[in-house]
């Protein structure tokens, strides 16, 4: 044998084998190799837009158009200024890739598709028709009660007013069952405060009265010319809110931003509750010619307030409404309860903010006090909720 450094064996050094030391050389990069994926992952995905796509899959398989995407995001809280971090300038932007990059449907999704947002489909003679139903209903009632005085018995009267009220009734319900003021999640307990504020319309000024002056002494007299008006103000309001929605998916459909949409639908929902009021006063003058009595501004803040809740309803949010009827309940259930708590000893300051309000504009005052506040207090909040691009997607 001869030794590695033996001068007369330079040939044979090609041939021995890779010394061992280099082993982990060769080792140690693929070590690396395999853990840097790792690494990258712990840091975040490359692409963000595919883990919002796959977070949302189910919103954008169901989506007709980019628009109703974005609605969809800014429900889950996605802003504009979140938008940016996924790499585009608003959710608009952000909406129309996730459009374009989401999954393929199934023939049978698209043959069961749901129309894509907009107004309310059905026909509108239909809904137009049933919105006629209630005023025609009290209408009526109020003609047979007219033409039978002094014909026909207290008891008979009676009949024929419940009979009319029961039709009427009949006739909202189906009216706020289809057509722009249908509310997809229902209105929760907005109509038994509904119910009270019409009974107050109609009695409730005879009642504060009655108790003012050391009654109530017995069965008072209704004033039912507010309920005529507002009963006949229904098809109105179903158009008010139809026009309202219309333009809103227009401006939706013209939005590159979020605070452009908000900024354009403000004004639409001003101008719808105007053209509401511009259509509730006359009737309510009608109604008053024709009945006599009642308070026209009590009636024409109780008309807004049911306007604005409604509307609020049909798009999805019924619980502002609802608490804004609560509110005004309890404002017109407290006048004649400070009042009588008042006849207690001690307790005669009670009745001091009850009577300077009558003074000051009589016993209509109360129900316009609040009707009024409760109906200003909506319609603030109906400008920033409805000014949401997620308020306008059906459901």
């Amino acid at each position: 044998m001869t030794r590695p450094d033996d001068p007369a064996t330079p040939a044979a050094a090609p041939e021995r084998p890779a010394p061992v030391p280099e082993r982990p050389a060769e080792i140690r990069p693929r070590t690396t190799a395999r853990r840097a994926p790792d690494g990258a992952a712990r840091r975040g995905p490359a692409d963000p837009v595919k883990s919002l796509l796959h977070h949302h899959r189910d919103l954008c398989e169901r989506a007709v158009d980019p628009l109703e995407i974005a609605a969809g995001l800014e429900a889950h809280g996605l802003t504009d200024r979140t938008a940016a971090r996924y790499r585009h300038r608003d959710v608009f932007a952000l909406a129309e890739e996730l459009y374009a990059r989401r999954p393929p449907r199934t023939p049978e999704r698209v043959a069961d598709g749901r129309p894509g947002p907009g107004p309310y489909t059905d026909a509108r003679a239909a809904w137009t028709l049933l919105a006629l139903l209630p005023g025609a209903a009290c209408l009526a009632t109020a003609g047979v009660l007219r033409v039978t005085e002094g014909v026909l018995g207290d008891g008979t009267r009676a009949l024929v007013t419940v009979v009319g009220a029961v039709l009427a009734c009949l006739a909202l319900r189906a009216c706020l069952g289809r057509g722009p003021l249908r509310a997809p999640d229902g209105a929760g307990r907005a109509g038994m405060y509904g119910c009270w504020l019409l009974s107050y319309a109609v009695y409730g000024e005879e009642l504060l009265a009655q108790v003012m002056t050391g009654g109530p002494d017995g069965p008072w007299d209704g004033t039912p010319a507010p309920l005529l008006g507002l009963a006949a103000a229904v098809a109105p309001a179903a158009w008010c809110a139809h026009l309202f929605t219309v333009h809103a998916h227009r401006r939706l459909a013209g939005s590159r931003a979020l605070e452009e949409f908000g900024a354009g639908v403000r004004p639409l929902l001003l101008a719808a509750v105007t053209l509401f009021l511009g259509a509730l006063l006359p009737l309510l003058y009608l109604a008053g010619l024709g009945l006599g009595g009642g308070t026209p501004v009590a009636a024409a803040a109780l008309g807004v307030l049911f306007f604005v809740a409604r509307l609020l309803a049909a798009h999805g949010l019924p619980e502002p409404g609802t608490v804004a009827l609560a509110a005004a309940c309890a404002v017109e259930a407290g006048a004649p309860a400070l009042v009588l708590a008042s006849r207690l000893p001690g307790l005669e300051p009670l009745a001091r903010p009850v009577n300077a309000l009558v003074s000051a504009g009589g016993t209509g005052a109360v129900s316009a006090l609040a009707c009024g506040g409760a109906a200003v207090g909506l319609l603030l909040h109906a400008a920033f909720a409805l000014s949401r691009a997620s308020a306008h997607t059906r459901t």
